[in-house]
C-alpha cells in the first residue's frame, strides 16, 4: 500500500514540476497530427485533387482530356486538327485513300509490356487490319477517307483502361453502366480523383460541401463571385460554338428568307464569349473567316419577313428549345424574335428533343473538318437540322475522300460559306468556360 502510494505522489510531484513542457508537449503532439493527416501527403510530393466533372460517361466515353493522361493513340491531333505521331512514329496511305500502314514506335504499356501491333485495339467497323509484324498496323477501309490519321488520335487501351499514358487507373466505381469516381495515380504517387456529377448544379453543390477541391468546365460562376478562398479561372473554348438548330423540315422554318431573318434578328454581341462565325472552330487549318457575319441588322431582318407569304405572316409563333444551362440566352434570344414581330415561347428541355422548331445547344466541333455526320442529307440520326443540300452532300463527300491538305481546305472553305449562306443554323459565340479551384 505504502508502495503505491509512493507512486501516485512521485507521478504527482513529477506532473507539477514538469506540467508546462507536458501541456506543450501535447499541444504540439496533437498540431503535428492534424497538419500532418492534412499535408502531409502534400510534403511527400504525394498529392492528391479531387475534381469535379458535369456529365454522363461509360468508361469508353470519357472526356478527351482524361483519356490522354492515361492513354495514347497512334497520332494526336493539336487544337488546329493537325495530326503529328504518338504510339507511331510515321504513317503513310495508299494513293487511293483506303490503305493505312502506321509504323510504330518504342513504348510500353503501365505493366511494362511492350506496345506491339498485336497489343493494340480498335473497335471500328467496315475495315480490316492486318499485322505483318509486331511493328506495323494496316488498316484497309472500304472507301477513302482522308481524316483516317485523325480518328486513330484515340487513345487506344488494354483491358481495364491499361494504357501508356503518365496516369494509370487505380479504381474505377460505375453505377448503372456511367462512370461516378475515377481514381488516377502518377508516377511519383500523387493522385487525381474525378467524380461525375449529372448536372452542373450538382457539381456545383458537391464543390461547396467540401466533396470535391476543384470543378472543371463550368458556364456559371456567379454564385462564388463572393468566395475568398476560391481562385476562379476562364477560358473561351473555340472548339465549341453555342447554336442553334432551326429544323429545316418544319412549314415555317423550310424557307431560306425566314431563317435568315431570325439570324440578322439576333444580337451576337449581347453574350459571355466571342462570335462565332461557322461550323469549324478558328482554330482550325480549315476555318473560312470570310463567311456571311449576320452582323445584327433588325431592319433587314423585317425586310426578309416582309417577302414571306401571307398565310406565314400571319402567323409568326415559335417555340424555342433549349437547356436549363442556356435559358438566360434563350431569354435574350426570344426578345429580339419578338422585336422583329415573331412570337417567341421558350422549351426548356433535357437533351436532343425529337420534335422541335429550335433548338439552342452547345455543339463541340470535330478537331477535323470532316462534318458529314453533321450536315450530309444520308444522316438522319445526327443531322440534327434535318438539313438537305445536294450541293453541302457534294462538298462533304469530295473532303473526306481527298488527301491532299490545300485541296481539302478550298473544299472546306465552300463547305463553310455555302452552308452559312443557307442559314440551317445560327452560329452565335464561341462559350466561356470556368475552372474553379479552392
Amino acid at each position: 500500500m505504502l508502495k503505491v502510494r509512493y507512486f501516485f505522489r512521485l507521478i504527482g510531484a513529477f506532473i507539477s514540476r514538469f506540467k508546462g513542457i507536458i501541456l506543450l508537449s501535447a499541444f504540439l503532439g496533437l498540431a503535428g497530427f492534424f497538419i500532418i493527416r492534412a499535408l502531409g501527403p502534400n510534403l511527400l510530393g504525394a498529392s492528391t485533387v479531387r475534381i469535379g466533372i458535369t456529365g454522363r460517361f461509360t468508361p469508353d466515353s470519357l472526356p478527351n482530356n482524361i483519356l490522354e493522361m492515361v492513354g495514347d493513340g497512334l497520332t494526336q491531333t493539336d487544337n488546329a486538327g493537325e495530326v503529328t505521331p504518338n504510339l507511331s512514329s510515321s504513317w503513310e496511305s495508299s494513293e487511293d485513300g483506303k490503305t493505312w500502314t502506321f509504323h510504330l514506335k518504342e513504348a510500353y504499356w503501365q505493366d511494362g509490356k511492350r506496345v506491339t501491333s498485336q497489343s493494340i485495339v480498335y473497335q471500328f467497323s467496315d475495315l480490316t487490319i492486318d499485322r505483318p509484324d509486331a511493328n506495323t498496323l494496316v488498316f484497309k477501309l472500304k472507301t477513302p477517307y482522308a481524316p483516317f490519321p485523325s480518328v486513330v488520335s484515340k487513345p487506344t487501351f488494354r483491358k481495364g483502361l491499361l494504357g501508356t499514358g503518365d496516369w494509370k487507373v487505380s479504381t474505377i466505381i460505375l453505377a448503372a453502366g456511367n462512370v461516378q469516381e475515377l481514381d488516377l495515380k502518377g508516377k511519383k504517387g500523387e493522385r487525381t480523383i474525378y467524380k461525375f456529377y449529372p448536372t452542373e448544379k450538382q457539381t456545383k453543390i458537391a464543390f461547396k460541401l467540401g466533396q470535391v477541391d476543384k470543378i472543371e468546365d463550368i458556364f456559371s460562376t456567379s454564385e462564388f463571385e463572393n468566395w475568398k478562398t476560391t481562385n476562379i479561372e476562364k477560358e473561351v473554348d473555340q472548339t465549341r460554338y453555342v447554336v442553334i438548330f432551326f429544323n429545316t423540315q418544319d412549314n415555317l422554318l423550310k424557307g431560306k428568307n425566314f431563317r435568315q431573318a431570325l439570324d440578322y434578328a439576333i444580337n451576337k454581341d449581347n453574350f459571355d464569349g466571342p462570335r462565332a462565325l461557322g461550323p469549324i472552330s478558328p482554330d482550325s487549318w480549315a476555318y473560312n473567316p470570310q463567311v456571311k457575319p449576320y452582323s445584327y441588322d433588325p431592319a433587314r431582318a423585317k425586310e426578309l419577313l416582309n417577302d414571306l407569304p401571307k398565310e406565314m405572316k400571319a402567323n409568326l409563333t415559335l417555340k424555342l428549345s433549349t437547356t436549363p444551362i442556356l435559358l438566360k440566352d434563350a431569354e435574350k434570344i426570344a426578345k429580339d424574335w419578338e422585336g422583329i414581330g415573331v412570337k417567341t415561347t421558350i422549351q426548356v428541355v433535357s437533351g436532343i428533343p425529337t420534335d422541335y422548331q429550335a433548338f439552342l445547344a452547345i455543339f463541340d466541333t470535330p478537331k477535323d473538318p470532316d462534318q458529314y455526320a453533321i450536315w450530309h442529307s444520308t444522316q438522319t440520326s445526327t443531322n440534327i437540322s434535318h438539313y438537305q443540300s445536294p450541293r453541302i452532300d457534294k462538298l462533304l463527300e469530295d473532303g473526306r475522300v481527298e488527301l491532299n491538305q490545300e485541296n481539302r481546305k478550298k473544299i472546306y472553305w465552300d463547305f463553310q460559306r455555302f452552308l452559312v449562306e443557307d442559314c440551317p443554323a445560327v452560329f452565335i459565340y464561341h462559350p466561356t468556360t470556368y475552372t474553379m479551384a479552392r
